[in-house]
């Protein structure tokens, strides 16, 4: 065919069937007899034709893909989370459109508009905008959308999310333990809900040791390793050092790590470390990263389903959701050790 794309047309000419009967083939066999439905399909089959899907969801007004618009898909975390989104995906039909905002406000709101004119079934999202204007604008569309690590209060949107004050929590409590009186906390941008959160548990599990212990904070513009190295930086100037920092992901974590130890400071013998998220990379790092887990592929898959509920054929029946996993502390040698004295 000259390389070009193949039509219904064109099939239904070569086969000697109204278009119709090509479609009835395609879509409802049953409704053509064997030998016709075995001419249509050999045709089909040498001429090399695919269906335009596109073109068959607008007929329907129904697509199966689904949207994934995540923070930073540099960071494993987000990979993680994609995974478990395909993976309930893949198991209902669906496809995923995977996309990252870079943490960027005018870039989520572009792949918002390529959503809207996609006519995707729904959308995943974990939010740039704080200030929620983007998916005000984008809910004028009709199209469903659940936030993945990120929650609202109202209930009008499903949500999964992880218990971000307890993770923050646990991670300080940690190095209280530890016997650090002395400790810094790394953050990401403080509009983002999550840094936020971390950070009022922090402060709670300093307030339960009756004040024994100070929190110090570096903020990061942004969630990633040179962030985390320019904060390692910001911490080696400081005096006293603090001898505990808990950061507010994994990969500021390993940035912090990175300053430190080009510094020559020991870790954990002269700072202890804490990260977040318990990404691969934290068990594989120089010094073996403590962590609090997030359980991102089960935050995922619990997304999706959701979302592939409430744009299924019962629908009517979706009741919004608010689903918060728990967060858990796992220990490595970054942390193993009380401070010098």
């Amino acid at each position: 065919m000259n390389g070009r794309q193949v039509d219904i047309k064109q099939v239904a000419r070569a086969a000697g069937v109204s278009v119709g009967t090509v479609s009835n083939v395609i879509n409802r066999p049953d409704a053509v007899s064997e030998t016709t439905r075995a001419r249509v399909l050999s045709t089909i089959q040498r001429l090399g034709y695919v269906r335009s899907e596109s073109a068959r969801q607008l007929r329907a007004g129904r697509s199966r893909i689904i949207a994934l618009l995540v923070l930073d898909m540099a960071n494993p975390f987000f990979v993680d989370v994609a995974g478990g989104a395909e993976r309930a995906a893949r198991e209902a039909g669906l496809g995923v459109m995977l996309c990252n905002s870079g943490q960027s406000a005018s870039e989520e709101a572009d792949y918002l508009s390529l959503f809207a004119e996609q006519r995707v079934r729904g959308v995943l999202v974990t939010p740039a905008d704080t200030t929620g204007g983007n998916l005000a604008r984008f809910q004028r569309h009709g199209i469903p959308y659940v936030f993945v690590d990120r929650f609202e209060d109202d209930h009008r949107r499903c949500s999964v999310s992880v218990d971000d004050v307890l993770g923050g929590e646990l991670a300080v409590a940690h190095l209280v333990g530890q016997g650090h009186r002395d400790i810094a906390y790394v953050s990401g941008p403080m509009q983002l809900p999550q840094c936020r959160d971390r950070h009022t548990g922090a402060l709670r599990a300093l307030r339960e040791t009756g004040g024994a212990a100070d929190l110090r904070q570096v903020e990061a513009g942004r969630l990633d390793v040179a962030a985390g190295r320019d904060a390692g930086a910001r911490l080696l100037g400081m005096s006293p050092r603090p001898s505990g920092v808990f950061c507010a992901n994994d990969l500021l974590a390993l940035g912090v790590l990175q300053a430190l130890y080009g510094a020559g400071v020991s870790v954990p013998g002269e700072v202890a470390l804490v990260g977040y998220d318990d990404i691969e990379f934290a068990a594989a790092a120089a010094v073996p990263l403590t962590s609090v887990r997030q359980p991102a592929f089960r935050m995922g898959r619990a997304a999706a389903d959701l979302l592939i509920e409430e744009t299924g054929e019962e629908a009517e029946g979706h009741e919004h959701q608010r689903i918060v996993l728990q967060p858990e502390l796992v220990v490595r040698r970054s942390t193993l050790g009380g401070p010098r004295r």
